[in-house]
């Protein structure tokens, strides 16, 4: 027996799941929601149901990212121009839509200002970032950075990703464009450029994803995904590269932090036979995985991580979680066939 299949067969029968058919999708061979996947201390009861709502009125296309707001609220971003903005209580009752216009929406960053949120929404079809409040008014919007003397038109500048510090400033990542950093203040003046196209350490292929990390109050830094690299990169606030921890085989989207850990949505296996081989991935506050939900038992064996693998066909291209105050997690998927959101209970 291959390794690759060896690994896959121990993870299930450690699951009990082992009787569902390893291929297609979750959904077609009806998996229960009694069913817990992860590892260690992060292990979860999956809800399958958790957002389905009636598509012919409240459609997604791509599912791409989710945050919770003040009020306790899951706020999904799709590119369903009919409704781009979902909002639902955290039973998965809906509240509210919004949203017409961003049919490359794409990424979504919750900014908390003098007791307001506001999102910043990136939309790699208009090639901008855009401002607005909780309820869709836009309050300023940016287009391509020409200042930066990197970029040549405003169709090479495909942002997917933000981030804000506490005075307002915030960063852009152009995961799908030119592959740079740019770092704005909070009235969207450009400050500083790094990055770019490439293999080095202080490049990227696919800046998918950025993060403000200030776990230590004292070296406050940005956490880049570099997904096609399988790996994610730390930088200064000022943009220079300081280290990089790998994750063999795992393509992760954009890091969250929650109180000590670091959490992904890996949108595929590497290696895996399989497509749609994603899973999520969970970091200490170590920078060290506990918990692959949906995929092999994470090793270490001389400091080096094991390669990952998907062993559970319950996601479809996971693009991203939003864990609320409860240490739940939601799912956000894309390529899904049009499904919402899944819910998974921390137990």
């Amino acid at each position: 027996m291959g390794r690759r299949k060896f690994l896959k067969q121990s993870s299930l029968l450690s699951l009990g799941v082992l009787a569902y058919p390893m291929c297609g999708n979750a959904l077609e061979f009806g998996y229960k929601n009694d069913v817990i996947i992860g590892h260690n201390s992060h292990r979860y009861k999956v809800d399958m149901n958790w957002g389905n709502l009636d598509a012919l009125k409240t459609p997604v296309k791509d599912c791409h990212e989710m945050v919770q707001d003040s009020k306790g609220r899951i706020v999904l971003l799709t590119n369903h121009t009919k409704n781009n903005i979902i909002i639902y209580d955290k039973s998965g009752k809906l509240i509210t839509t919004w949203g017409t216009k961003y049919p490359g929406g794409h990424g979504l960053t919750l900014v908390k200002e003098n007791g307001e949120d506001f999102l910043l929404i990136t939309d790699y079809e208009r090639h901008q970032v855009i401002k607005t409040t909780i309820d869709g008014k836009v309050v300023f919007e940016i287009d391509y950075p020409a200042d930066s003397g990197k970029y040549n038109s405003k169709e090479e500048f495909k942002p997917t990703e933000t981030t804000v510090l506490e005075n307002g400033d915030f960063y852009v990542a152009d995961g799908y464009g030119n592959q740079h950093i740019m770092h704005y203040n909070h009235k969207g003046e450009l400050l500083n450029t790094f990055g770019g196209r490439g293999t080095e350490d202080s490049q990227f292929l696919n800046a998918h994803g950025i993060c403000y990390d200030n776990r230590d109050k004292e070296n406050p830094s940005l956490l880049i995904s570099a997904r096609e690299m399988n790996v994610l990169k730390r930088f200064s606030l000022d943009g220079k590269y300081l280290s990089s921890i790998d994750v063999p085989g795992a393509l992760i989207c954009r890091p969250v932090i929650h109180k000590k850990d670091i959490y992904f949505a890996v949108l595929k296996s590497r290696n895996a036979p399989n497509s749609d081989s994603g899973f999520l991935l969970i970091m200490n506050e170590k920078n060290q995985v506990v918990s692959c939900p949906g995929a092999t038992l994470p090793e270490y064996k001389n400091n080096t991580l094991e390669e990952l693998y998907q062993t559970v066909r319950l996601f479809q291209y996971p693009h991203d979680v939003c864990i609320d105050d409860d240490e739940n997690i939601y799912v956000a998927q894309w390529n899904s066939g049009q499904t919402y959101p899944i819910k998974l209970t921390r137990v």
